[in-house]
């Protein structure tokens, strides 16, 4: 078992269960006129330029999550363990900020999603970042890009994701799914 669990679960668990739910609801209720214009606003008002310092912008927002202290206090809560995807391979421990996700929108300097990695001293190390949009919010019919990098549909957690592996270098690329030099082995 890692040490990530040992944060109360009830709450994060409560909160992914409210979210699967929202989704699985989703067809029923309709998205609010306001969040799709500004969804779409948000997405297509990026420039080249922007996109190009889309990366520089993460790094920035997500620097203070090293210590993921920082991260729960600025609402950032455990979804998952350590997970390795069969097909892909190594993700890591994912802590989500549910208001940025359901907010709809794909912001650089407001990420979704952080990604750790176990370590022995109890301490997770920040490898990776996610940006998401849950599919009702996402109303065009192809997945969200950003920086030539199109979002994956993560069927499990009804959202299109693209994860981006910042602070550890990945052979596979700065957005691939998974990254085969993060261990779920507590090192």
């Amino acid at each position: 078992m890692n040490t990530t669990r040992s944060h109360s679960l009830g709450r994060p668990l409560a909160i992914a269960a409210a979210c699967v739910l929202f989704v699985a609801c989703a067809d029923s209720v309709p998205v609010a006129p306001d969040w799709q214009h500004a969804m779409t606003a948000q997405l297509t008002a990026l420039s080249p330029a922007q996109e190009n310092g889309a990366i520089a912008t993460l790094r920035r927002a997500t620097a203070r999550y090293h210590d993921l202290n920082a991260a729960t206090a600025d609402g950032f809560v455990f979804l998952h363990g350590c997970e390795v995807r069969p097909e892909e391979g190594p993700v890591g421990i994912v802590y989500v900020h549910m208001r940025r996700l359901l907010d709809g929108a794909i912001d650089p300097s407001l990420p979704d999603g952080l990604i750790y990695e176990p370590r022995r001293n109890g301490n997770p190390r920040l490898v990776g970042v996610e940006l998401a949009v849950p599919y009702p919010l996402w109303t065009k019919p192809q997945p969200p890009t950003i920086n030539g990098a199109t979002f994956q549909r993560e069927d499990e957690f009804g959202v299109f994701g693209l994860h981006v592996w910042l602070w550890r270098n990945n052979p596979d690329g700065l957005f691939a799914e998974s990254n085969p030099n993060v261990s779920c082995v507590a090192e």
